[in-house]
């Protein structure tokens, strides 16, 4: 018999990202070098992007490389890009035989081509994957994302195609790369008992949750996720809105959501008839 779906009925984010922090510490605290770290850790990237699929998460982001890691000791780097590489063709039969989409976010032009080359494969063999999108941040940086958005819509405006009036939030998160492949950010969880985001989704975040645990990565395992999700059902989120008006449209969306599916129920039976 199957067990009961740990947070059946409560509210579940849409997309999930995870600032993946305390590797180096683990291992230091172990006795271990820094990679051993590293290496624990895409241990846990296989077990928390498992149990986000089977939970029923629609997007899942890990912050896996930023665009400052790049200035860390050149044999952590390269062992690093070791680990992607690894992951990226080790777990390939897992993700395709989960239905789960593999897209990237960052400056991806940077990786070597022994991680590029594995990782594009993975991103066309699984683009039709409808079941869970997987996102890595990869050679990333919340301020250089927005830079880059930015210079597009100076080079829109210069060209004529883009009025400087007509410039809006939605205008300006249209040129984020993430707003193009990804749901808005719903939960944002960090690790290791650190609370800043990180150069992180600064524009995505706006309106994320927040989850800071104590937990270093390579500890990180589903109870952790679980925890995270539970703690975010319990949460009211108003979007700048007071309490009574965020209740009365979540009201209004599920009287919606009720109408629809008594709609397309009559129809089904119009059919049948």
């Amino acid at each position: 018999m199957t067990s009961a779906h740990p947070l059946a009925g409560k509210q579940l984010p849409r997309h999930v990202g995870i600032i993946m922090d305390g590797n180096g510490r683990w291992a230091n605290a172990q006795g271990l070098p820094r990679e051993v770290g590293h290496e624990r850790g895409a241990d846990s990237v296989r077990t928390v992007v498992r149990a986000a699929r089977k939970l029923g998460i629609d997007a899942l982001t890990l912050f896996a490389f930023s665009s400052q890691n790049w200035d860390r000791p050149p044999h952590e780097v390269y062992h690093l890009m070791a680990l992607l590489r690894r992951y990226l063709i080790e777990e390939r039969a897992e993700i395709l035989d989960n239905d789960i989409r593999l897209v990237t976010v960052g400056e991806t032009h940077r990786l070597p081509s022994s991680v590029r080359e594995p990782m594009m494969e993975l991103i066309e063999m699984s683009a039709q994957n409808t079941s869970m999108v997987l996102c890595l941040a990869l050679s990333y940086g919340g301020r250089e994302m927005i830079t880059d958005a930015v210079r597009k819509i100076c080079r829109a405006v210069t060209a004529g195609s883009l009025e400087v009036d007509a410039i809006d939030t939605d205008v300006v998160s249209s040129y984020i790369e993430s707003s193009r492949i990804l749901p808005p950010l719903d939960l944002l969880i960090r690790t290791s008992g650190e609370h800043r985001i990180s150069n992180f989704f600064l524009w995505e975040a706006a309106y994320a949750e927040l989850f800071f645990t104590e937990t270093l990565w390579p500890d990180f395992a589903r109870e952790h996720l679980l925890e995270a999700l539970e703690d975010y059902s319990r949460r009211e989120r108003r979007f700048g809105l007071t309490s009574a008006q965020a209740k009365s449209d979540d009201a209004d969306v599920d009287a919606d959501a009720d109408a629809d599916a008594a709609a397309e129920a009559a129809g089904e039976a119009g059919e049948v008839a």
